[in-house]
């Protein structure tokens, strides 16, 4: 329908949230130990967690899609200017289309993942995360306005940003940092602000 990315991914967001609720009536949905379902996100393999290597796989494909397959260059190109991608002949449509059902599909696993390691599906999980993963991408130095961004960068953003908070609540737990979760929002928004402040005068100067 032509609509802009952002806003369709916001509506969508913001619809899927809403049926969440509906759907579960607003409440816990209790998963069962007897299926199994647990063990995926509560379980380990070799010494490590399971979702760390599923996290660990989904970055492999991830990196090596980007960074050594053509259609990783093709995203870029299309993130560059789509109108330019066109006149290369590039397949824009499908390119775009595949790269949202990846996204989605992340997503889905995400919530997949949560819910085993929570043993229930809870259906307010996850409310904010895609500030964090905006921050994340634009702190690894992905241009907001596309052409620019890799795999291995935005691990470092979210490594980076993980640590940041991490240490805000432990600092907290202890005592010697008093914020709340709301002020530990405020700073997410004003980190990303910046960010983002920075990397549009540094692509002015280039």
């Amino acid at each position: 329908m032509r609509i802009q990315p952002f806003i369709a991914t916001l509506a969508s967001m913001l619809a899927a949230y809403g049926t969440g609720l509906l759907l579960a009536d607003n409440q816990s949905v209790s998963v069962s130990y007897d299926t199994g379902f647990t063990i995926i996100g509560q379980d380990d393999f070799l010494g490590f967690p399971i979702p760390a290597w599923i996290a660990i796989g989904a970055y492999v494909i991830g990196w090596i899609f980007l960074e050594r397959r053509p259609a990783g260059r093709h995203i870029l190109a299309i993130g560059d200017g789509e109108a330019t991608a066109t006149l290369m002949g590039l397949k824009v449509e499908r390119t775009l289309l595949g790269v949202y059902a990846a996204s989605g599909l992340l997503a889905g696993l995400a919530g997949v993942i949560l819910a085993s390691q929570f043993g229930a599906g809870q259906p307010t999980e996850g409310v904010g995360w895609e500030l964090f993963a905006i921050a994340s991408v634009v702190v690894g130095g992905t241009l907001l306005t596309g052409g620019s961004g890799s795999v291995g960068a935005t691990l470092a953003g979210v490594l980076l940003l993980a640590m940041v908070f991490n240490i805000l609540n432990f600092e907290n737990g202890l005592g010697v940092i008093s914020l709340s979760a709301y002020w530990q929002s405020v700073i997410r928004g004003g980190f990303l602000l910046v960010v983002v402040i920075l990397q549009a005068r540094i692509v002015k100067r280039d």
